[in-house]
Protein backbone atom coordinates (compact mmCIF):
# COMPACT_ATOMS: atom_id res chain seq x y z
CA UNK A 1 0.00 0.00 0.00
CA UNK A 2 1.45 3.60 -1.17
CA UNK A 3 2.26 5.91 1.91
CA UNK A 4 -1.04 7.87 3.37
CA UNK A 5 -1.47 11.72 3.15
CA UNK A 6 -0.33 12.70 6.54
CA UNK A 7 -3.60 15.21 6.82
CA UNK A 8 -5.71 11.66 6.63
CA UNK A 9 -3.10 9.76 9.13
CA UNK A 10 -3.27 12.15 12.15
CA UNK A 11 -7.24 12.50 11.82
CA UNK A 12 -7.55 8.54 12.24
CA UNK A 13 -6.28 10.16 15.99
CA UNK A 14 -8.91 12.61 16.41
CA UNK A 15 -11.39 9.71 15.87
CA UNK A 16 -11.42 9.49 20.12
CA UNK A 17 -11.45 13.14 20.58
CA UNK A 18 -14.44 13.53 18.39
CA UNK A 19 -17.34 14.67 20.58
CA UNK A 20 -19.60 17.14 18.77
CA UNK A 21 -19.93 18.74 16.04
CA UNK A 22 -20.64 22.15 14.98
CA UNK A 23 -24.22 22.62 14.51
CA UNK A 24 -25.83 25.21 16.44
CA UNK A 25 -28.87 26.51 17.04
CA UNK A 26 -28.31 30.07 18.48
CA UNK A 27 -29.14 31.92 15.46
CA UNK A 28 -31.71 35.00 16.24
CA UNK A 29 -33.58 34.02 13.20
CA UNK A 30 -34.00 30.56 14.25
CA UNK A 31 -31.53 29.07 12.08
CA UNK A 32 -29.22 26.04 12.81
CA UNK A 33 -25.46 27.36 12.41
CA UNK A 34 -23.80 24.82 10.06
CA UNK A 35 -20.30 24.56 8.71
CA UNK A 36 -19.22 22.90 5.40
CA UNK A 37 -14.94 22.82 4.49
CA UNK A 38 -14.87 23.76 0.95
CA UNK A 39 -11.89 24.44 -1.54
CA UNK A 40 -11.82 27.50 -3.96
CA UNK A 41 -12.33 26.16 -7.04
CA UNK A 42 -14.91 25.59 -9.79
CA UNK A 43 -16.33 22.52 -8.55
CA UNK A 44 -18.10 23.84 -5.20
CA UNK A 45 -19.95 26.81 -7.24
CA UNK A 46 -22.98 25.04 -6.28
CA UNK A 47 -22.95 25.37 -3.05
CA UNK A 48 -22.04 28.92 -2.85
CA UNK A 49 -25.01 29.46 -5.30
CA UNK A 50 -26.94 27.63 -3.28
CA UNK A 51 -26.34 29.93 -0.30
CA UNK A 52 -26.76 33.02 -2.40
CA UNK A 53 -30.27 31.58 -3.95
CA UNK A 54 -31.71 30.67 -0.07
CA UNK A 55 -31.93 26.60 -0.39
CA UNK A 56 -30.45 26.44 2.35
CA UNK A 57 -31.61 29.10 5.08
CA UNK A 58 -35.33 27.61 3.13
CA UNK A 59 -34.49 24.93 5.06
CA UNK A 60 -34.08 26.58 8.53
CA UNK A 61 -30.38 26.20 8.00
CA UNK A 62 -27.60 28.92 8.24
CA UNK A 63 -24.25 27.90 6.07
CA UNK A 64 -21.01 28.93 6.75
CA UNK A 65 -18.91 27.90 3.92
CA UNK A 66 -14.66 27.51 5.04
CA UNK A 67 -12.00 27.40 2.53
CA UNK A 68 -9.20 24.51 3.57
CA UNK A 69 -6.41 24.01 1.36
CA UNK A 70 -7.24 20.24 -0.45
CA UNK A 71 -9.77 17.42 0.18
CA UNK A 72 -7.15 15.36 1.99
CA UNK A 73 -6.58 18.26 4.58
CA UNK A 74 -10.38 18.56 5.16
CA UNK A 75 -11.49 15.25 6.27
CA UNK A 76 -9.87 15.77 9.68
CA UNK A 77 -11.76 18.72 9.82
CA UNK A 78 -14.84 16.49 9.62
CA UNK A 79 -13.72 13.76 11.82
CA UNK A 80 -12.79 16.37 14.87
CA UNK A 81 -16.50 18.52 14.33
CA UNK A 82 -14.76 21.39 13.11
CA UNK A 83 -17.15 20.81 9.64
CA UNK A 84 -20.29 19.56 9.96
CA UNK A 85 -19.79 18.58 6.45
CA UNK A 86 -17.34 18.94 3.24
CA UNK A 87 -16.20 18.51 -0.08
CA UNK A 88 -13.78 16.38 -1.45
CA UNK A 89 -12.52 14.26 -4.21
CA UNK A 90 -13.46 10.39 -4.31
CA UNK A 91 -9.62 8.40 -3.87
CA UNK A 92 -9.34 10.78 -0.72
CA UNK A 93 -12.97 9.68 0.98
CA UNK A 94 -12.32 6.09 -0.28
CA UNK A 95 -8.15 6.47 1.62
CA UNK A 96 -10.14 7.88 4.76
CA UNK A 97 -12.75 5.02 5.18
CA UNK A 98 -9.77 2.29 4.17
CA UNK A 99 -7.91 4.13 6.96
CA UNK A 100 -10.66 3.37 9.87
CA UNK A 101 -12.23 7.16 9.09
CA UNK A 102 -16.31 6.63 9.04
CA UNK A 103 -17.25 8.84 6.83
CA UNK A 104 -20.40 8.47 4.55
CA UNK A 105 -21.57 10.61 1.22
CA UNK A 106 -24.20 12.90 0.75
CA UNK A 107 -24.44 13.68 -2.67
CA UNK A 108 -22.47 14.16 -6.01
CA UNK A 109 -20.19 17.23 -5.81
CA UNK A 110 -18.60 17.16 -9.25
CA UNK A 111 -18.65 14.65 -12.68
CA UNK A 112 -16.24 14.94 -15.72
CA UNK A 113 -17.70 16.74 -18.58
CA UNK A 114 -17.12 13.38 -20.06
CA UNK A 115 -15.74 14.71 -23.39
CA UNK A 116 -12.48 14.73 -25.00
CA UNK A 117 -10.33 17.34 -25.05
CA UNK A 118 -13.53 19.83 -23.74
CA UNK A 119 -12.99 18.06 -19.94
CA UNK A 120 -12.37 21.03 -17.11
CA UNK A 121 -9.19 18.60 -16.44
CA UNK A 122 -6.17 17.07 -18.46
CA UNK A 123 -2.42 16.39 -18.92
CA UNK A 124 -0.80 18.82 -21.48
CA UNK A 125 2.59 18.50 -22.70
CA UNK A 126 4.57 21.84 -24.48
CA UNK A 127 3.29 22.57 -28.04
CA UNK A 128 6.68 21.83 -29.73
CA UNK A 129 6.93 18.53 -27.30
CA UNK A 130 6.95 15.10 -29.57
CA UNK A 131 4.85 13.43 -26.72
CA UNK A 132 1.60 13.01 -28.89
CA UNK A 133 -0.46 10.26 -26.75
CA UNK A 134 -0.41 9.25 -23.24
CA UNK A 135 1.34 6.33 -24.20
CA UNK A 136 4.17 8.42 -24.66
CA UNK A 137 5.02 9.43 -20.93
CA UNK A 138 6.80 6.33 -20.36
CA UNK A 139 10.29 7.70 -18.64
CA UNK A 140 8.85 11.30 -18.36
CA UNK A 141 7.88 13.42 -15.19
CA UNK A 142 4.37 14.33 -14.91
CA UNK A 143 3.04 17.02 -12.79
CA UNK A 144 -0.04 16.31 -10.36
CA UNK A 145 -0.94 18.66 -7.18
CA UNK A 146 -1.00 15.38 -4.67
CA UNK A 147 0.69 12.38 -5.29
CA UNK A 148 -1.55 8.89 -4.86
CA UNK A 149 -4.75 10.53 -5.91
CA UNK A 150 -7.67 10.87 -8.24
CA UNK A 151 -5.07 12.81 -10.62
CA UNK A 152 -2.13 10.37 -10.75
CA UNK A 153 -4.67 7.91 -10.32
CA UNK A 154 -6.73 8.51 -13.65
CA UNK A 155 -3.88 9.82 -15.81
CA UNK A 156 -2.16 6.37 -15.37
CA UNK A 157 -5.31 5.02 -16.65
CA UNK A 158 -4.96 7.04 -19.58
CA UNK A 159 -1.47 5.85 -19.95
CA UNK A 160 -2.83 2.17 -19.94
CA UNK A 161 -5.95 3.01 -22.02
CA UNK A 162 -3.32 4.25 -24.84
CA UNK A 163 -1.10 1.16 -24.79
CA UNK A 164 2.00 2.78 -22.32
CA UNK A 165 2.90 1.26 -19.17
CA UNK A 166 1.91 3.45 -16.39
CA UNK A 167 4.17 2.21 -14.11
CA UNK A 168 6.91 3.73 -15.93
CA UNK A 169 5.88 7.15 -15.63
CA UNK A 170 7.11 9.34 -12.58
CA UNK A 171 4.63 11.92 -11.38
CA UNK A 172 5.86 14.79 -9.00
CA UNK A 173 3.93 17.17 -6.83
CA UNK A 174 3.50 20.55 -7.81
CA UNK A 175 0.77 22.68 -6.65
CA UNK A 176 -1.72 23.74 -9.83
CA UNK A 177 -0.55 27.44 -9.99
CA UNK A 178 3.02 26.53 -10.47
CA UNK A 179 2.47 24.19 -13.29
CA UNK A 180 2.57 26.45 -16.11
CA UNK A 181 5.56 27.60 -15.38
CA UNK A 182 7.13 24.56 -14.58
CA UNK A 183 6.05 23.22 -18.04
CA UNK A 184 7.47 26.40 -20.07
CA UNK A 185 10.65 26.17 -18.20
CA UNK A 186 11.33 22.62 -18.91
CA UNK A 187 11.46 21.42 -15.22
CA UNK A 188 9.07 18.64 -16.24
CA UNK A 189 7.74 16.76 -19.42
CA UNK A 190 4.04 17.13 -18.82
CA UNK A 191 1.34 18.08 -16.23
CA UNK A 192 -2.33 17.51 -15.32
CA UNK A 193 -3.80 20.46 -14.98
CA UNK A 194 -8.01 21.07 -13.56
CA UNK A 195 -9.47 24.60 -14.40
CA UNK A 196 -8.63 27.53 -14.54
CA UNK A 197 -4.72 26.06 -14.77
CA UNK A 198 -6.22 23.86 -17.60
CA UNK A 199 -7.29 27.38 -19.88
CA UNK A 200 -3.93 29.44 -19.02
CA UNK A 201 -2.10 26.46 -20.36
CA UNK A 202 -4.62 25.82 -23.47
CA UNK A 203 -4.07 29.93 -24.25
CA UNK A 204 -0.25 30.12 -24.05
CA UNK A 205 -0.71 27.27 -27.01
CA UNK A 206 0.17 24.42 -25.56
CA UNK A 207 -1.51 20.96 -25.96
CA UNK A 208 -4.02 18.64 -24.29
CA UNK A 209 -3.00 14.66 -24.99
CA UNK A 210 -5.54 13.01 -22.86
CA UNK A 211 -8.70 13.70 -21.13
CA UNK A 212 -7.51 11.42 -17.69
CA UNK A 213 -11.14 11.94 -16.47
CA UNK A 214 -13.07 10.67 -19.35
CA UNK A 215 -10.19 8.17 -20.34
CA UNK A 216 -11.20 6.61 -16.56
CA UNK A 217 -14.99 6.94 -16.80
CA UNK A 218 -17.04 9.22 -19.23
CA UNK A 219 -19.35 9.89 -15.86
CA UNK A 220 -16.61 9.97 -13.66
CA UNK A 221 -17.96 11.00 -10.11
CA UNK A 222 -14.52 13.12 -9.35
CA UNK A 223 -15.68 14.23 -5.75
CA UNK A 224 -18.57 14.64 -3.18
CA UNK A 225 -19.79 16.19 -0.73
CA UNK A 226 -19.68 13.73 2.82
CA UNK A 227 -20.36 13.97 6.51
CA UNK A 228 -19.09 11.74 9.17
CA UNK A 229 -21.28 8.78 10.36
CA UNK A 230 -22.08 10.10 13.47
CA UNK A 231 -22.77 13.46 13.05
CA UNK A 232 -25.38 12.23 10.65
CA UNK A 233 -26.84 9.35 13.28
CA UNK A 234 -26.97 12.50 15.80
CA UNK A 235 -29.12 15.10 13.56
CA UNK A 236 -30.84 13.13 10.55
CA UNK A 237 -33.59 15.52 10.41
CA UNK A 238 -30.48 18.26 9.73
CA UNK A 239 -28.09 16.08 7.11
CA UNK A 240 -31.98 15.19 5.36
CA UNK A 241 -32.48 19.13 4.97
CA UNK A 242 -28.34 19.75 4.08
CA UNK A 243 -28.78 16.88 1.27
CA UNK A 244 -32.13 18.70 -0.38
CA UNK A 245 -30.22 21.83 -0.53
CA UNK A 246 -27.09 20.48 -1.80
CA UNK A 247 -29.52 18.50 -4.17
CA UNK A 248 -31.40 21.95 -5.38
CA UNK A 249 -27.35 23.57 -5.60
CA UNK A 250 -26.48 20.88 -7.81
CA UNK A 251 -29.38 21.31 -10.21
CA UNK A 252 -29.76 24.78 -9.70
CA UNK A 253 -25.95 25.15 -11.26
CA UNK A 254 -26.20 22.68 -13.82
CA UNK A 255 -28.98 24.24 -15.39
CA UNK A 256 -27.03 27.73 -15.10
CA UNK A 257 -23.34 27.59 -16.28
CA UNK A 258 -23.85 31.40 -16.50
CA UNK A 259 -24.28 31.91 -12.97
CA UNK A 260 -21.46 28.76 -12.09
CA UNK A 261 -19.34 31.65 -13.81
CA UNK A 262 -20.71 34.74 -12.25
CA UNK A 263 -20.50 33.14 -8.83
CA UNK A 264 -16.56 32.27 -9.26
CA UNK A 265 -15.86 36.14 -9.26
CA UNK A 266 -16.76 36.28 -5.70
CA UNK A 267 -14.63 33.27 -3.99
CA UNK A 268 -12.33 32.65 -6.16
CA UNK A 269 -9.41 35.11 -8.20
CA UNK A 270 -9.84 33.87 -11.51
CA UNK A 271 -9.23 36.25 -14.12
CA UNK A 272 -12.45 37.44 -15.32
CA UNK A 273 -11.83 36.72 -18.89
CA UNK A 274 -10.59 33.18 -17.91
CA UNK A 275 -13.62 32.38 -16.29
CA UNK A 276 -15.33 32.96 -19.94
CA UNK A 277 -13.23 30.69 -21.53
CA UNK A 278 -12.98 27.23 -19.07
CA UNK A 279 -14.29 24.25 -19.42
CA UNK A 280 -16.70 23.79 -16.50
CA UNK A 281 -17.70 20.57 -15.42
CA UNK A 282 -21.45 18.50 -14.75
CA UNK A 283 -23.26 18.90 -11.28
CA UNK A 284 -25.37 16.04 -11.07
CA UNK A 285 -26.87 15.42 -7.41
CA UNK A 286 -26.32 11.19 -7.62
CA UNK A 287 -22.98 9.72 -7.39
CA UNK A 288 -22.35 7.19 -10.00
CA UNK A 289 -21.34 4.22 -8.46
CA UNK A 290 -19.79 2.34 -11.23
CA UNK A 291 -17.39 4.89 -11.91
CA UNK A 292 -16.54 5.17 -8.12
CA UNK A 293 -16.11 1.11 -8.54
CA UNK A 294 -13.60 1.79 -11.43
CA UNK A 295 -11.48 4.39 -9.44
CA UNK A 296 -11.45 1.83 -6.99
CA UNK A 297 -10.09 -0.90 -8.93
CA UNK A 298 -7.35 1.07 -9.98
CA UNK A 299 -6.55 1.90 -6.94
CA UNK A 300 -5.84 -1.30 -5.85
CA UNK A 301 -4.09 -1.83 -9.46
CA UNK A 302 -1.62 0.77 -9.12
CA UNK A 303 -1.20 -0.05 -5.87
CA UNK A 304 -2.29 2.63 -3.49
CA UNK A 305 -4.91 0.00 -1.97
CA UNK A 306 -3.87 -3.63 -1.07
CA UNK A 307 -7.46 -5.35 -1.61
CA UNK A 308 -10.95 -4.00 -3.26
CA UNK A 309 -12.36 -1.73 -0.67
CA UNK A 310 -16.40 -1.89 0.95
CA UNK A 311 -17.61 1.06 -1.31
CA UNK A 312 -21.27 0.49 0.40
CA UNK A 313 -20.47 2.24 3.82
CA UNK A 314 -19.25 5.27 1.97
CA UNK A 315 -22.03 5.41 -1.04
CA UNK A 316 -24.35 4.82 1.61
Amino acid sequence: MRPIPAALTAAVALLAATACGTATNDDPDGLTSVTAGVIPIVDVAPVYLGVEQGFFTDRGIDLQLESGSGGAAIVPGVISGEFDFAFSNVVSLIVAREQGLPLTTLTNGVTSAGEQGGDFGGVFVLSDSDVTSAAELEGLTVAANNLNNIGDTTVRQSVREAGGDPAAVDFVELPFPDMPAALETGQIDAVWAVEPFASTIREAGHREIASNFVDTHPDLSVAAYFTAEDRMAEAPELFEGITEALHESLAYAEDNPDEVRRILATYTEIDPDLIELMALPRFPGQINEESVRVLADLMVTDGLLDSAPDLDPLLN
